[in-house]
């Protein structure tokens, strides 16, 4: 970036900044006269005698009082004879003016004459000025945070705040935009409408001027018209807003005002004392400390100390900076696992910079929502988060993560990744926090620049905070309950003495005095023990010697048991309610209510107060009677849902009635028939494994039991629900396992089970495509000896008055691969047998999950001709693959990611590609005939096929079948 600054000659200078050593600078804001000052001119030495010279002389005036050596002019800090360096500098034109420490707005056409003797004068001149008009001014009034406003004589007539209402009616820019708050709160809509009355010299910059209100990056294409600069800039916008839309799971922004409401709010003086300690400013002072673990035992408010660290750091931190935070919480299946923990930090990172984006997209346009979905999700998001962090042009950034403790899939691989980040730059610091477990600790050691916080080595400052957490809770109290002094005091001195340094005792206490008058109060207190464990098992008990304890306890078993949070309504689905309970929302909360030492609700959703209460009653209450009995718990989701399911599944439940119908179409009704089982279809089967080995499990089992009735019964409404919740893959996965138990007093189960495996792989694309096609093609193309087809004979629409002619039983053929537009050349296994990858004429490579048929995206793509040759490396962690390009290239095959380089040497196209036993060796085989050493490094030529002889005899039958698609047979 180019700054002005004054040489001591009485003119102006030029001096460029690297983008990490740009000083503090004003900027100026103008409307563009003749006779300005260019770039050219002041490398000359020439244009002071220019008219527009007047108005550098003003920016470095006011900018020296200001206390400001730089200063910056459009005219003129710009090479705009230099076309690549004028789209660079537009591309980051709002970027600038936001860096600003003070924008001046110089309005030749406001008085100073006006402004002094008559207000009414001054404020109708100050509407009228041309500066409202201009396309480019609009960037130039929302990007910087301070913005004044001189007359045409230097004269200081306001500033953005002091001048909001009348900015607000002169632009109709809502005040919250001209405050200062993210352009992305603001439709797209809102946003164009804030430019339509404005208007520019040139007519594609009215389009470039809106690059850094929707901070998009695009070349500039002048001469190409206004209509077209706008139709890119709108495609660019939609491929932003799904890329972004795509990657969105849970905005951590809004789960951190969960968290805050639901622990009462967020008080400064229960995290005040660690901005003052030293181990955390280290931290944020010092470039060689760039990780800072926070650790302690549950309940000890470390997750709203990273809560008061995320608001102090975005009150302190330049608004350069950038911070992007998560909160873990095991409890939750959307935010409880590390793909989740990196889907939350980038999504954070790219509505703050949007022009990071380009990282994520060269990889979303290729795979769509798949890239943060599928079984490589990890993979693609760590490689495009590292590459983030190692981006020079990335400002420096905070990465902030609570509770690593309930990351419960992918922790360790979340900890090599923050150990291995947290020394890759000095421009990114991480702070996370976790409990005292030796596994965390053991990678984090690994970190080379690294500060440790443990709460229970400052249980002072701890106690202190809590102290203040007390005063505040019995104030609350006493205001609500009328509470005497002397009561306040006995409660305060009994919460002080007992709290031991734990903010979650002394909320869950407070809980349960909520509602209690003074003396009341106090005798409930006396019973209630210090501790967490105690204090849980002393509200167990007092649920179990309520009057509601069976329901209670059935509805703490079912929630403990789940594999994600449910709703109310799933709830109902798996616990036997009390007549009139169904439904009603209300009795449905105060069933909870009852459970509230250990559930709360949010959003119809049931969730555990803190993740230690989940552990109390897993671990520590194991041998309630009425609570812990695992299996049997299991056992009774299991059979409450194919109960459920059986009740409430019926042909076409969302009523769409045209079989045609795709997926994308389908419109959820309100209510949502399907709202009270999507727990139960997508998890039963995972419950009945819990149990299988119950002797009431083991007759649910048998050709009379739970299991063939409900698959007779409901197995294709089942599957057409699955489609509605976009889950068909699921239910494959979910058949499979079924497949795999032992069935030797049950014929007539196992041999459904296996037809319905069958008849789902082999329509399962369809029934994905469109849910009622499983009652059609599905049914229609299937075997006539299916046991589907027959057991669902009557479900095929009576309007098929023809069908098709079929096979009598099912082929050797499992499953058809779609995807390839053109013939296939090539296909492997992986080692492990559960990926596919295939080569094909269309110059691409595919990768297939072997067990549902899905395609894992993205395509490969590099190759400029047919693929003729793929394999797997013996670890199954890279692909080869052979062209008629000539070429050999490697892959990544998690991520689909070209490893380079490409191997050359070949002169004619390639016909075999493999690696050698121990994967550090890749062998070509070409119709070149040139022998050559084989290298994994190098061009690899050590195979040559000829053409005559078994080579090409097996060449020509195994890679150009002539098909389109890839068929997996049955070795049987």
């Amino acid at each position: 970036m180019r700054l002005l600054y004054c040489n001591g000659n009485g003119g102006v200078s030029l001096a460029e900044f690297s983008k990490s050593a740009i000083p503090e600078y004003a900027i100026l804001s103008h409307t563009w006269e003749q006779e300005e000052v260019t770039f050219e001119d002041l490398q000359k030495g020439i244009g002071t005698k220019k008219a527009g010279y007047a108005k550098i002389r003003f920016c470095a005036e006011q900018a020296k009082r200001d206390g400001l050596q730089y200063f910056w002019v459009d005219t003129c800090c710009i090479d705009k004879s230099n076309s690549v360096e004028l789209a660079k500098a537009i591309n980051s034109m709002f970027r600038w003016y936001r860096m600003s420490t003070r924008c001046y707005v110089y309005l030749p056409d406001v008085f100073r004459t006006a402004a002094n003797t008559n207000e009414l004068a001054w404020e109708s001149a100050f509407r009228k000025s041309r500066w409202f008009t201009r396309g480019w001014t609009l960037q130039e009034l929302i990007a910087p945070t301070s913005v004044e406003f001189f007359s045409q004589e230097a004269k200081r007539i306001g500033s953005k705040s002091s001048l909001e209402q009348q900015i607000h009616e002169i632009t109709g820019i809502p005040k919250s935009a001209l405050q200062g708050a993210s352009l992305s709160q603001f439709s797209d809509k809102e946003r164009f409408q804030w430019t339509q009355p404005r208007q520019t010299t040139v007519e594609e910059d009215k389009a470039y001027s809106l690059l850094g209100i929707f901070d998009i990056q695009m070349p500039l294409r002048y001469g190409e018209g206004m209509p077209n600069a706008f139709k890119r800039l709108e495609e660019e916008i939609v491929k932003f807003n799904k890329c972004l839309h795509d990657l969105h799971l849970s905005n951590p922004h809004d789960d951190k005002k969960r968290i805050e409401d639901t622990k009462g709010g967020l008080l400064k003086d229960s995290y005040g004392w660690i901005l003052e300690n030293s181990d955390f400013q280290m931290w944020r002072d010092s470039q060689q400390s760039q990780l800072l673990w926070i650790k302690g035992d549950p309940g000890k408010g470390k997750t709203m100390l990273l809560c008061g660290i995320i608001n102090e750091l975005e009150k302190s931190m330049p608004k350069t900076d950038i911070l992007s935070y998560f909160f873990c919480q095991a409890t939750n299946s959307r935010i409880n696992n590390a793909t989740a923990v990196l889907r939350g930090l980038l999504y954070l990172l790219l509505n703050q910079e949007p022009s990071l984006v380009w990282h994520v997209q060269k990889k979303h346009d290729h795979a769509g929502k798949a890239l943060f979905e599928d079984v490589n999700a990890w993979t693609a998001l760590s490689e495009i988060l590292r590459n983030i962090l190692q981006d020079p042009k990335l400002n420096d950034t905070y990465l902030i993560i609570d509770a690593l403790d309930e990351c419960v899939i992918g922790l360790p691989s979340l900890l090599d990744f923050i150990t291995q980040t947290s020394s890759a730059s000095t421009h990114v610091k991480w702070a996370v926090s976790s409990r005292n477990w030796p596994e965390i600790e053991k990678t984090l050691d690994t970190a080379t620049q690294k500060q440790r916080l443990c709460l229970e080595l400052n249980a002072d400052s701890v106690s202190t905070a809590v102290a203040s957490f007390i005063q505040i809770r019995i104030h609350y109290l006493s205001e609500k309950n009328k509470y005497k002094s002397e009561t306040r005091e006995v409660i305060q001195q009994h919460l002080s003495l007992n709290a031991h340094g734990t903010f979650l005792w002394v909320a869950l206490v407070c809980q349960e005095l909520s509602n209690l008058s003074g003396w009341k109060a106090i005798q409930k207190l006396k019973a209630l023990p210090p501790g967490l464990d105690e204090l849980y098992q002393r509200m167990l008990n007092q649920i179990i010697a309520s009057e509601d304890s069976e329901l209670c306890m059935d509805v703490l078993a079912v929630v403990s048991s789940v594999y994600r949070p449910i709703t109310i309504d799933e709830l109902v689905s798996l616990v036997k309610m009390p007549n009139g309970v169904d439904g009603e929302y209300e009795a449905l909360a105060e069933i909870i209510g009852y459970c509230r030492s250990f559930l709360a609700i949010r959003e119809r959703t049931i969730f555990f107060i803190h993740q230690s209460a989940k552990d109390f009653l897993i671990k520590k209450a194991s041998q309630e009677p009425l609570l812990f009995r695992t299996q049997e718990v299991h056992h009774n989701i299991f059979s409450q849902s194919l109960q459920v399911i059986s009740k409430i599944l019926r042909r076409d439940v969302y009523s769409l009635r045209a079989p045609g119908i795709s997926i994308d179409q389908v419109q959820q009704p309100d209510p949502n028939p399907l709202a009270a089982v999507r727990y139960s279809c997508l998890y039963w089967v995972d419950h009945f494994l819990e149990c299988q080995t119950r002797k009431d499990a083991i007759e649910d089992l048998k050709d009379s039991g739970l299991v063939y009735s409900f698959l007779c019964q409901c197995f294709l409404y089942w599957l057409e629900a699955l489609s509605l919740l976009k889950s068909v893959s699921e239910g494959v996965v979910m058949i499979r396992k079924l497949e795999s138990l032992q069935f030797h007093r049950s014929p007539a189960l196992r041999a459904f089970i296996q037809d319905a495996t069958r008849f789902t792989i082999s329509s399962r694309s369809i029934i994905e495509q469109a849910p009622l096609q499983v009652y059609c093609s599905a049914l229609v193309f299937a075997p006539g000896n299916s046991i589907v087809r027959e057991t669902f004979q009557g479900c095929i629409p009576s309007w098929i008055q023809t069908k098709p002619r079929v096979e009598t039983h099912w082929s050797a053929m499992l499953q058809t691969l779609e995807g390839h537009t053109h013939w296939v050349t090539s296909v492997a296994f992986s080692p492990d047998g559960k990926q596919i990858v295939s080569g094909s004429e269309d110059k691409k490579i595919r990768r297939w999950d072997a067990a549902t048929g899905q395609q894992l995206l993205p395509a490969l793509e590099g190759h400029t001709d047919r693929v003729t040759s793929v394999a797997f490396s013996p670890d199954g962690k890279q692909i080869v693959s052979g062209s008629s390009d000539k070429t050999v290239r490697r892959w990544d095959a998690a991520t689909g990611q070209q490893l380079l380089p490409a191997l050359e040497g070949h002169t004619n196209r390639l016909a075999l590609v493999a690696f050698s036993p121990d994967g550090k060796q890749i062998v070509s085989g070409s119709y070149d005939k040139t022998p050559s050493p084989p290298t994994a490094s190098r061009s690899c030529r050590g195979l040559t096929i000829r053409q005559s002889g078994a080579g090409t005899r097996r060449q020509a039958s195994s890679c150009y079948r002539p098909s389109r698609a890839i068929l997996i047979r049955s070795p049987r």
